[in-house]
């Protein structure tokens, strides 16, 4: 799996639900939430717009910060 790591505009534990949701939904991910830092770090299969696309699905501003590597 690529770790990738996103900026997600989450300001609560609802907007960190919301995300939880839809990446739940996608399936074949394993992610973790940093809420104070407002980023999102997801290990997946699935290709970078796919997953951009899904993040922005919660209605907040989203982008790709980019690769990690996996710890």
């Amino acid at each position: 799996f690529q770790r990738h790591e996103f900026f997600v505009d989450m300001t609560c534990e609802g907007c960190s639900s919301a995300v939880t949701r839809v990446l739940h939904r996608l399936g074949g991910v394993n992610f973790d939430i940093d809420l104070p830092n407002k980023k999102v770090y997801i290990d997946s299969e699935h290709n970078v717009d796919t997953l951009l696309e899904t993040l922005k699905k919660t209605g907040k501003n989203a982008s790709y910060l980019g690769e990690k590597s996996a710890q």
